[in-house]
C-alpha cells in the first residue's frame, strides 16, 4: 500500500538555546560530569519534596505540596525510588528506606489495585532492591539472596495478584482486590501489555523462592497472547480474558501493547529462552511489514494491516532501545532521530503526535515526564557512543528544569503548547526518567559493569556470582541481576553440602556404568514444583522408597551457564555453540 508521511518543516526547528555544558560551536558533546550533577540535583529536589510533603502516600502533588494515593496505597514513590538511590551512590538513605518500607508497607488491605502497575512498580522495585541490598551495605540475613525481608514483601505482593490469573484463558484480569481477590463485577477486558508484562518479575521470583507458580502463570499468559495473534501476525491492544476475543483491534507498538514486546526480548535474555526470542522476531517481521512507514510506526487494523491511526505516541519511544537489544542499531537510530525531532519541537514528547500534520493531537498534548525516549538514548549510547544521544540528555535536563520544576518537585506538563502544568508527579519520574538520565551521563556506574568485577556469594545451594553486569531493566527501570536466578535452585528435598555435590559429580564421571545400575531414575531430572518439594515420575517415587533414607541422588545438571550461552548486551543474545 503506497503511503508517504509528510514531515513539516516546523518539525526541524532549532535546538533549545545552548547552556553551560552544551555543545559549543566546535561541536563538542555535553559534559557528562556537569549533567550528572544536574540530574542528581533534580532527583533530590523531587525526592525530598515527596518525603516532606507526601509520604506515606503513593505520590506527590507538586502544585499543592501534598500527597495522594494512586495505585494502591503502597508509599509507591518510595519503593520506585529505592534502587535509584543506590545508582546515585546514596547507600545510607537506601538502608534507611529499606527499614521504613518493612515497618510501613502492608499489602493485606481492602484496595482495588492494578495488576500490571503493582507488578512492575512494587514487585519489580522490591525484587531489585532485594538483589542490590548487599551492595548497598545492608546487613543481609543468612541464605541471601534466596531469602530476605524485601524478597518476602515482593512475594507477598505477587501472591495478592495471583487470583487475577484464574481465568479460562490464563490471561489475567486488569484489577484485583488485595484483600478479597477479583471483584465479581470486574471487567474481563485487559490490555495486551497488562497480560504480557510479568515474565521478568515472576520468573525472578520463582527462581529466588523456589515456587514455580509465578513463572508458570506468566508463561501461560504469554502463550495465550501468542496463540491469539491474527493471521498476519499482529495482536490488538485489548482482549477479553474470559473468551479470548479481541475487543480493540488496533495494532501497534505503543500504549496497551508496548511492554508485551519488551518482555519477550527481556525475558529471552534473562532466562536464555530461545522460544521467547523467536516469538518476538516473528512479531518484529509483522510490525515491519504492516506498521512501519519511513521509520515511523503507525497503528493498523490487526487482521487487515490497514492504517487506522497515523500517530506517534510518546510511549512508543522505548522501541529504539528495544531494537538495540536485538542488535538492530541502524533502524533504531533512524527511528530515534524521528522521535528526537518531536522532542525538539516541543521540549518534550506529547502523548499523541499526528505524523502527517506534524502537530499534537487534541486532548493528548501533555507530557507527564515520561522516560521512554531517554531510555532509548541510554541503550543506544551504550551501543554506539554517538554524541547526538548525549544531546538528547542535555535537552531533557534543560527542558524539564525550565518547564516543570516547581517549589515542591516537578509537575506533569498538561500542555506542551503553552506549558501549563498538572498537579501530579508520577513515581516513574524517580524510578525511570531520572535514573536513565543519570546512567546516560555516568558510563562508569556499576550498572554498566562489563563483567570485570563481581561478587562471589555462598548460598545454601552453593556458590554463585552476582554483580557482574548484564542487568535487565524491568519496564519500570528496576534492574534485575540475571545471575541471581541461578543462586537459589532447589535441587532436592534437603539442602546438600557443596562437598557432597562435588563428590557425587566426580563419582558419576569415574564409574558411569556402575552408577547407571544404581541410579533410581531412568528419565530426565525434573524441576521442583514448590518450595522444598520435588516432582518426579511415579516409578522414581517407588524406587526412592526402597533406598536408604540418607542416600542422595547424584547431581545431573550444573547451575552455572556455559560460556556459549551467556548473553551479550549489544544484540548477540544467543551465541551458536556449534
Amino acid at each position: 500500500m503506497p503511503f508517504r508521511l509528510l514531515v513539516p518543516l516546523g518539525l526541524l526547528c532549532a535546538l533549545l538555546p545552548l547552556h553551560h555544558g552544551a555543545p559549543g560551536p566546535d561541536g563538542t558533546a555535553p559534559d557528562p560530569a556537569h549533567y550528572r550533577e544536574r540530574v542528581k540535583a533534580m532527583f533530590y529536589h523531587a525526592y525530598d519534596s515527596y518525603l516532606e510533603n507526601a509520604f506515606p502516600y503513593d505520590e506527590l502533588r507538586p502544585l499543592t505540596c501534598d500527597g495522594h494515593d494512586t495505585w494502591g496505597s503502597f508509599s509507591l514513590t518510595l519503593i520506585d525510588a529505592l534502587d535509584t538511590l543506590l545508582i546515585l551512590g546514596n547507600v545510607s538513605e537506601f538502608q534507611r528506606v529499606v527499614e521504613v518500607l518493612q515497618d510501613n508497607v502492608d499489602f493485606d488491605i481492602d484496595v482495588n489495585a492494578s495488576v500490571f502497575e503493582t507488578n512492575i512498580r512494587v514487585v519489580g522495585g522490591l525484587l531489585s532492591a532485594h538483589l542490590l541490598s548487599k551492595k548497598a551495605g545492608v546487613e543481609v540475613e543468612a541464605g541471601w539472596p534466596c531469602s530476605g525481608p524485601l524478597l518476602r514483601m515482593a512475594e507477598e505482593a505477587a501472591r495478592k495478584l495471583l487470583p487475577a490469573f484464574q481465568t479460562p484463558t490464563g490471561m489475567p484480569y486488569g484489577t484485583v482486590n488485595l484483600l478479597h481477590g477479583v471483584n465479581p463485577g470486574e471487567t474481563p477486558v485487559t490490555c495486551t501489555a497488562g497480560i504480557g508484562t510479568f515474565i521478568v518479575e515472576f520468573a525472578t521470583l520463582s527462581s529466588l523462592t523456589g515456587d514455580p507458580v509465578f513463572e508458570d502463570v506468566a508463561r501461560v499468559a504469554l502463550m495465550r497472547l501468542w496463540e491469539s495473534r491474527s493471521d498476519i501476525g499482529l495482536v490488538g491492544n485489548h482482549i477479553d480474558v474470559l473468551t479470548g476475543k479481541w475487543v480493540a483491534q488496533d495494532s501497534g507498538i505503543g500504549a496497551g501493547v508496548d511492554s508485551y514486546f519488551e518482555y519477550l526480548v527481556k525475558g529471552a535474555i534473562l532466562l536464555q529462552d530461545k522460544k521467547l526470542m523467536a516469538m518476538f522476531l516473528e512479531y518484529n517481521k509483522a510490525i515491519r511489514n504492516y506498521t512501519r512507514f519511513d521509520d515511523w510506526y503507525l497503528w493498523v487494523q490487526m487482521y487487515k494491516g490497514t492504517v487506522s491511526m497515523p500517530v506517534f505516541q510518546s510511549l512508543e519511544a522505548y522501541w529504539p532501545g528495544l531494537q538495540s537489544l536485538i542488535g538492530d542499531i541502524d533502524n533504531a537510530m533512524r527511528t530515534f532521530l524521528n522521535y528526537y525531532t518531536v522532542w525538539k519541537q516541543f521540549g518534550g514528547l506529547p502523548e499523541f503526535y499526528n505524523i502527517p500534520q506534524g502537530y499534537t493531537v487534541e486532548k493528548r498534548e501533555g507530557y507527564p515526564l515520561r522516560p521512554e525516549l531517554i531510555e532509548s538514548a541510554m541503550y543506544l549510547y551504550r551501543a554506539t557512543g554517538d554524541p547526538t544521544l548525549l544531546e538528547l540528555g542535555r535537552d531533557a535536563v534543560e527542558s524539564i528544569e525550565k518547564i516543570s520544576k516547581v517549589e515542591c518537585g516537578f509537575a506533569t506538563i498538561k500542555d506542551l503548547r503553552d506549558h501549563k502544568l498538572d498537579n501530579r508527579m508520577e513515581s516513574f519520574f524517580l524510578a525511570e526518567t531520572v535514573k536513565y538520565l543519570y546512567l546516560l551521563f555516568d558510563p562508569a556506574n556499576f550498572i554498566h559493569n562489563n563483567g570485570s568485577t563481581f561478587d562471589a556469594v555462598i548460598t545454601p545451594y552453593g556458590e554463585c556470582i552476582l554483580g557482574a553486569g548484564g542487568y535487565i531493566f524491568n519496564t519500570e527501570a528496576h534492574p534485575i541481576d540475571p545471575a541471581a536466578l541461578h543462586c537459589c535452585r532447589r535441587l532436592k528435598e534437603e539442602q546438600w553440602e557443596v562437598e557432597d555435590l562435588m563428590r557425587e559429580f566426580y563419582s558419576l564421571k569415574r564409574n558411569r556404568s556402575r552408577f547407571q545400575k544404581k541410579t533410581i531414575s531412568s528419565g530426565p531430572w525434573q524441576p521442583p514444583t514448590g518450595p522444598g518439594t520435588f516432582s518426579s515420575p511415579k516409578n522414581q517415587d517407588q524406587a526412592r522408597e526402597k533406598k536408604p533414607a540418607k542416600q542422595k541422588i547424584p547431581l545431573l545438571s550444573c547451575p552455572s551457564q556455559p560460556f556459549t550461552s551467556k548473553l551479550a548486551l549489544l544484540g548477540q543474545v544467543f551465541l551458536d555453540s556449534s
